[in-house]
């Protein structure tokens, strides 16, 4: 009797849970429409005269618009079901926080795809070129070498001596990280002399550094942090999934694409055999793994971090965010009208998750109520800095100007009351806070951290 008790439960918290993510997904989707209509239709009425001209051959796109010689541009990373310039019409991920500064670069990777993929994306999103992602992991994982082309790279005279800041929202962080590895291990055919000092900072925003208990109340297995549970929230994602991807319906796509064409799962190739084969698990990147969720495991994230190091000439920040609060000695969500509807449950579940008792620890040392502050996707203790499985050279922060000289090869660390999506798509929730934050990071940018002499800004105002 308890037992069926506790199944209903289970189902009636999936069918909440489905229904407040749909309902959000179709808010950010037909937002974007509604957007993209309204600005062809001001073109139309208002047809501007104005030639824009375009970047000359062989240059780059933010070369064309700027001296290659000026500031290093600002590189923003979405997170997980993010999108960059160019998807969802004119809907900005971060909220037109890239319009803060001149030279700053929004692109648009997969939203799904695994932390390996979207690192490799992003290399040749700036250097220009076919996507490769690496023959021994295709082969690994059961996808096409290569990807996307870009004819253009957005920065493609990146190199040491022309190095760039990235700001990584939640996965993102870590698929920046993951990036500067792969530079450091000259993983990139054809650019032999890639280093780690081709990233100038990294700054992350409730970054994903060490996993989130999130995922197993999702539906990741806690036993293995790979496989899924029959019934849950991430299967009903992954079969919406197969069939978005299956239909390939080139309007959608064009708004919205969860990054899995190098698995060829269009009806055009694979056909309905193609679809069965998918949503039963036999192949695609659900079965094979290569996909973002396993990566933001706990025992995934600990995978991923025993290659990744820390550079001695990289300035690393973080904000790590909260929104919980101890009474009595339990930890409950901090406010009820602060926490987007979209999380809200979820803090309160990540807030009081327990490791399955019957089950080894992920790691030793291993609290469930160090891991109970959490933003609703993410627990603070993760995105502080990198520490599983070894710390990393860190240092708490209370007020910025307490760190200044900065520091490189020590990853400075911040703690801000809000949830995980505070400081992305929607700019009037956050308010105040989210020019704060914003301009904090663009700042610390341009003004302390540089290797050689202190760069001059752009258009500086007269006093």
């Amino acid at each position: 009797m308890i037992r069926s008790w506790i199944f209903g439960l289970q189902l009636i918290e999936l069918f909440v849970s489905s229904l407040v993510h749909l309902l959000y997904g179709f808010y950010i989707y037909s937002s974007a429409v509604a957007g993209d209509l309204s600005q062809t239709l001001n073109e139309y009425i208002f047809k501007s005269n104005v030639n824009i001209a375009e970047p000359k051959e062989g240059e780059s796109i933010l070369a064309s618009k700027t001296d290659s010689n000026a500031l290093p541009p600002i590189v923003l990373v979405h997170g997980i079901f993010g999108f960059g310039k160019g998807r969802l019409g004119g809907l900005s991920y971060f909220a037109g926080a890239e319009k803060k500064d001149e030279r700053v670069l929004v692109p648009d990777l997969g939203s799904l795809t695994s932390i390996h993929d979207r690192a490799r994306e992003l290399f040749y999103y700036l250097k220009g070129g076919q996507v490769d992602y690496g023959e021994e992991h295709s082969k690994a994982f059961g996808h096409s070498q290569f990807g996307r082309v870009y004819e253009q790279g957005h920065y493609s005279e990146w190199d040491e001596d022309h190095p760039i800041h990235f700001v990584g929202h939640s996965a993102g962080a870590q698929v920046v990280r993951v990036l500067q590895q792969m530079l450091a291990d000259k993983s990139f055919k054809g650019y032999e002399n890639s280093s780690e000092n081709w990233v100038l900072s990294i700054t992350a925003l409730s970054g994903a550094f060490n996993g989130t208990t999130r995922a197993y109340l999702d539906g990741m297995q806690p036993e293995d942090g790979r496989s899924l549970k029959p019934i849950c929230l991430l299967q009903l994602c992954r079969l919406g999934v197969i069939i978005y991807d299956w239909l390939d319906i080139p309007l959608l796509k064009y708004y919205y694409n969860f990054g899995f064409d190098h698995f060829n799962m269009s009806w055009r190739k694979v056909g309905i055999r193609g679809l069965v084969d998918s949503i039963l698990g036999n192949t695609g990147p659900f079965a094979s793994g290569d996909w973002i969720l396993p990566d933001l495991t706990i025992q995934g994230s600990m995978q991923l971090n025993c290659h990744l190091h820390t550079f001695p000439n990289t300035y690393y920040f973080s904000y790590a965010t909260k929104r919980t609060r101890k009474i009595m000695g339990l930890t409950v969500p901090s406010s009820i009208l602060g926490i987007h509807p979209l999380l809200f449950i979820r803090v309160l579940q990540v807030s009081q998750w327990t490791h399955p008792p019957d089950l080894s620890p992920p790691y030793k040392g291993y609290r469930d109520e160090d891991w109970w502050d959490n933003d609703g996707a993410m627990n603070t203790i993760s995105m502080t800095y990198p520490r599983l499985p070894i710390e990393h050279p860190n240092h708490f922060v209370v007020n910025d100007a307490d760190c200044q000289p900065l520091q490189p090869g020590i990853w400075y660390y911040k703690i801000v009351e809000a949830d995980h999506i505070f400081f992305i798509v929607n700019r009037e929730r956050a308010g105040v806070q989210f020019d704060l934050i914003y301009d904090s990071i663009f700042e610390r940018c341009r003004k302390h951290v540089f290797r050689k002499t202190p760069p001059t800004l752009p258009n500086p105002t007269q006093q």
